[in-house]
């Protein structure tokens, strides 16, 4: 078997332990989505792509963010709404990956990503994103 043909293939931007940060627009583009927003848009992007989502990296302090790694270059699309933020490679916009594996705290990861979904659907974070954000203003109403 090749190596490239492998599904445990994992991107040389991971790192074999602990974390590092990755400079933004450089292998992906991000998008931080805060708090219960983040993991609302995680959980709907995760049923709708059967669990294979692409990378999605969870920050368990502060404000606990969801990171969501998208094609570089990709983020600059949309207009992203109010609680999610496009971090793309101007400016020092820096990400935070996990290993696969081992002690990573306080990241892990919500979904890896995969030879066949290396990164998350742009244009689906922003339709299902969109979709929460409206949700919750019609239930505020």
């Amino acid at each position: 078997m090749e190596p490239k043909n492998s599904p445990d293939l994992m991107p040389s931007w991971i790192p074999a332990t602990g974390h590092a940060l990755r400079h933004a627009g450089i292998h992906f583009d991000a998008v931080r989505i805060i708090g219960v927003l983040g993991e609302q848009v995680a959980y709907e992007v995760m049923q709708f792509t059967d669990f294979r989502a692409g990378p999605i990296v969870r920050s368990s302090i502060g404000e606990r963010s969801m990171y969501f790694l998208l094609p570089p270059g990709s983020a600059r699309a949309y207009r992203w709404p109010v609680g999610a933020e496009a971090l793309v490679r101007e400016g020092a916009a820096f990400v935070g990956v996990p290993a696969v594996h081992g002690l990573t705290y306080p990241l892990d990861w919500r979904s890896l990503p995969s030879a066949q979904v290396p990164f998350v659907d742009a244009e689906l974070l922003f339709e299902l994103l969109r979709k929460v954000v409206d949700d919750e203003i019609r239930a505020v109403r």
